[in-house]
């Protein structure tokens, strides 16, 4: 059954709907100002001293962890995600790597109106959890774009591989994908209500500072099981897509996985809703009712 799109504004929706998968894993985490990377202070360059590479204690996932997501639009279902971890044998700076696959696209019903299969790809450093190569494949409706970064951690650079441009960048920033499992890394059980989370995430040549700020504990049901949560909004500032903080919100399972089971954003006419629909190989068992 074909759904009608009775306007103008319904049409813009959808689509932006169905393309949603940079929508979900930026904007939910990442709704943010625009930052400037911090300056250098003289005579502390890299050439100065021996590079060191941060370490982050990663309890949250493993190789092989499987994620599946849903997105509506009201009652109307327009999209899937997955998101999979897979090690990798190659290393890069002689340090492991996990290579992380996001795939986004659009469900059967909607591709006679805005097909959409979007592949996002990051080569993780599994002890720092910080990006080395970060690979973007879009096609929406007629629209292609082929997207590569290179960061270079030590030199805190990064790459655009097709323009040949390249910007400077705080050690240890996150891309699209690896600012979501980075974020899963960060220890939450003495969070305060109202506390604020912040770090640095690079998209499309700019360096901007994700800020998420937790909001209490609820459980939560959605189509793989009932959880019981942590509630978090992206700090909103001034001039964003969205008004206010509440008007994003992510239910993260309250246990050491830290996986999104729910997102809701308030949009101009109704509201978006992305869910978990299915996990395997998770590195921790789920806070699950």
């Amino acid at each position: 059954m074909a759904y009608s799109l009775n306007s103008n504004w319904e049409t813009i929706i959808m689509k932006k709907l169905i393309s949603f998968f940079s929508i979900f894993f930026f904007f939910t985490f990442c709704v943010v100002a625009r930052a400037q990377p911090e300056e250098k202070q003289k005579g502390d360059s890299l050439t100065d001293r021996p590079f060191e590479y941060r370490k982050v204690e990663n309890k949250a996932f493993k190789d092989g962890e499987f994620l599946k997501y849903k997105l509506a639009y009201g009652i109307m279902n327009a999209g899937e995600a997955t998101l999979e971890v897979k090690k990798v044998k190659k290393k890069i700076q002689g340090r492991d790597i996990l290579h992380i696959i996001g795939r986004g696209y659009s469900i059967s019903a909607f591709d006679w109106f805005f097909k959409v299969r979007d592949k996002y790809e990051t080569y993780l450093d599994e002890e720092g959890i910080f990006p080395w190569l970060f690979v973007r494949r879009i096609e929406e409706g007629g629209y292609k774009k082929e997207q590569d970064y290179k960061f270079f951690q030590n030199l805190e650079k990064v790459e655009h591989v097709q323009k040949k441009e390249e910007f400077k960048v705080p050690h240890g920033v996150q891309d699209m994908i690896s600012s979501f499992y980075y974020a899963r890394t960060i220890d939450f059980s003495n969070a305060q209500k109202n506390q604020v989370y912040e770090f640095d995430s690079f998209v499309d040549g700019e360096v901007y500072p994700i800020k998420i700020k937790y909001a209490g504990s609820k459980t939560i049901k959605v189509d793989a099981g009932k959880f019981d949560c942590m509630i978090f909004h992206p700090v909103v500032q001034e001039g964003r897509i969205f008004k206010s903080d509440d008007d994003v919100t992510v239910y993260i399972t309250k246990d050491e996985n830290k996986i999104p089971v729910l997102a809701r954003a308030k949009i101009l006419v109704g509201s978006v809703r992305m869910e978990l629909i299915d996990y395997k190989n998770l590195a921790n068992p789920m806070a699950k009712r």
